[in-house]
């Protein structure tokens, strides 16, 4: 699977949060970042250049401080600009058909403020259906996003489960189960470079692996058990 993360942000040299993500995009995947400010500092944007661009991948992802409800005005200029009639939908259209479609948002205030009787009002879902609306015009599967709040205060132990959160929004298969989740872990963990380890840490990595792969031993048992029990 090729992942495609189309970033917007003005000033993305200057923010803490966008600059971890990048730094935590995986190397050895098939991942394109894609900064608009950065490539088209006139706002000028290759139509074609782009549309070839969706269609070289298979999740196509919005990355973006969350501003008054919408994106940074340059990926708006850009969903006009490269989803056109005749390529994204229409009767022409209709290229992205098939793709996955999703967003990242970074938001300066708690994720409870986001809900009916908080700060904001609205939930990020009911806030967020002009992009459901893309994805389904253009007959793109919609992901749950990935939604960071308060970046600049989290932990340290916060900030490790945002980079897992976000390496699999990047990179894992959509089918969002237990084991799913067990496999895409047991991948990255055999990817690591011993090279890049400490003492020791390599040893840890196998035994995490093997614990992993022994509750997924345990829990097909119990699934086994229980289909017996539900056909008896």
């Amino acid at each position: 699977m090729k992942t495609l993360v189309v970033i917007s942000h003005p000033e993305i040299a200057e923010s803490g949060s966008q600059q971890y993500l990048l730094s935590s995009v995986p190397e050895k995947e098939a991942v394109t970042v894609h900064h608009l400010e950065s490539i088209y500092p006139s706002g000028q944007i290759d139509i074609e250049a782009e549309q070839r661009l969706l269609m070289e991948h298979d999740r196509i992802l919005f990355q973006f401080p969350f501003y008054w409800y919408s994106s940074p005005a340059l990926l708006k200029k850009w969903q006009d600009d490269v989803l056109t009639d005749g390529f994204a939908y229409g009767a022409q259209g209709s290229r992205l058909a098939g793709k996955e479609f999703g967003l990242i948002l970074t938001i300066g205030v708690k994720a409870t403020a986001y809900q009916a009787g908080g700060k904001e009002g609205f939930s990020i879902s009911e806030l967020t259906k002009p992009y459901q609306a893309i994805a389904m015009k253009t007959k793109m599967t919609y992901l749950q996003p990935l939604v960071i709040p308060q970046f600049a205060y989290m932990q340290e132990k916060q900030k490790m489960q945002l980079l897992i959160a976000y390496q699999q929004m990047l990179t894992r298969e959509r089918e969002d189960s237990l084991a799913s989740r067990e496999k895409w872990l047991i991948h990255e963990l055999e990817k690591t470079d011993p090279a890049t380890l400490a003492s020791g840490d390599e040893q840890v990595i196998q035994q995490a692996i093997e614990r992993i792969e022994e509750n997924r031993e345990t829990i097909d048992e119990l699934d086994a058990i229980l289909e017996q029990v539900r056909q008896s």
